[in-house]
Order: structure tokens, then sequence, then C-alpha cells
């Protein structure tokens, strides 16, 4: 990878199949911009990718190729450990027509700081109700 090009991050969402009861749920609007957590966790993943595939050795030379610094680097890849279910749920976040998201990535990395994915997952659900999100 050249330090020098910018980074471009792709990723295709799958849509999931909805269950027989939600069918008369309307659809969410398709316009906005990502939430932030949406777009940091994506890059989490890819920050992973390199390393997994060798593109890159550790998280110091992460942060060399994408002109971070290793502490951010480093509170990004966090995001790795979130449950896997919450993972994809974040991943599916709508867009934000306007406004942020009310999650915020600091909250989520405070969550990833669980053990527990059952801790994670009490916190994450506590985390939506408290912002009227469930």
């Amino acid at each position: 990878m050249n330090p020098s090009a910018p980074l471009e991050i792709q990723f295709q969402l799958r849509a999931q199949p909805r269950p027989v009861g939600d069918a008369a749920r309307p659809e969410l609007p398709s316009v906005g911009r990502l939430p932030q957590a949406t777009r940091v966790l994506a890059l989490a993943i890819h920050f992973d990718e390199m390393i997994r595939s060798g593109d890159a050795r550790d998280f110091a030379d992460v942060a060399r190729q994408t002109y971070l610094c290793r502490e951010r680097v480093s509170q990004i890849m966090r995001l790795n450990y979130l449950a896997p279910d919450i993972q994809v749920e974040l991943l599916y976040l709508p867009p934000v027509p306007t406004g942020r998201y009310p999650i915020s990535e600091t909250a989520l990395r405070k969550i990833a700081n669980l053990l527990s994915w059952a801790d994670q997952r009490r916190e994450w659900t506590r985390l939506k109700g408290l912002y009227r999100l469930a």
C-alpha cells in the first residue's frame, strides 16, 4: 500500500431478511450521512484486515500508512472488541438525515472495554433505551 495514496474504504451491506412481524414497519430514510459510529467501525474492520492480510504489521504501521497517530488507531481498533451482533447493528444503522446519531463513538468504546459480551449487550440495550432507539 502506498502511504501517500488516499485511503478509500468500501464495503457492501446486504439487506437482512425482515421478520414477518416487521412487514408493516415503514422504510427508513435513505438520505443523509452514515452515523460516525458506523463509519469508524468500518474503519476498524478495514484496519484489522490490513494487519491480517500483511498490508500492515501492527497498529503503528497502520498509523504511519493512514497518517493517524497510534493512539487514534488504538481507539478505532477498540471497536473490534464489540460483540458481533452489536457490530452488525452498528453497520446497518440508517443514514442520519440531519444532525448526529445520539450514541457517540466514545460511548461505544466504553462498551467495548467491557470484557463480557453479555455485559456489552446489556449496556448497549440500556444506552439505546436511554435515547429511545430500541
